[in-house]
């Protein structure tokens, strides 16, 4: 088991470094004057701001939800499962970064990374957890 969580690992902290490197290119951009704003309020900004909080809406309580929905048996569908739930919770973390920066600081898309990042957090794989995953103790207990 501790192959499988040093291999989600890489997973969990690999959605940190590219969430760290968006912040850093675009606010980079941005002082420098590479990139123009989007206007929030335009029918682009709008858009932007729609696809990625229904993105946040969908894939977070989705991926939070998936191995308990898909009950893994062997650690190897455990691994594609656990792998799947990082990515989906916090695929919503860079997307509200970019968008934040994109739209000259615009709250919302940061408060949208804000909530992904507390998703990315209870995704964090330990070996209490896959264990816990792995071998239920009670069938209606939640397995976040």
């Amino acid at each position: 088991m501790n192959e499988v969580v040093r291999k989600l690992n890489w997973y969990y902290y690999g959605v940190m470094v590219v969430t760290l490197i968006a912040v850093s290119v675009l606010y980079y951009l941005r002082v420098k004057g590479m990139i123009e704003p989007l206007d929030k309020m335009s029918q682009a900004g709008i858009i932007v701001q729609y696809v990625i909080i229904f993105d946040a809406l969908i894939s977070i309580p989705l991926g939070l939800y998936l191995i308990k929905w898909r009950k893994p048996k062997t650690l190897e569908q455990y691994t594609k499962l656990a792998t799947a739930r990082i990515l989906l919770v916090s695929n919503a973390m860079p997307l509200g970064i970019i968008a934040y920066f994109w739209m000259n600081a615009h709250m919302p898309m940061f408060w949208v990374a804000a909530v992904a990042a507390i998703g990315w957090f209870f995704t964090k794989p330990t070996l209490a957890k896959v264990d816990k995953e792995m071998n239920p103790d009670d069938p209606n207990m939640p397995t976040y």
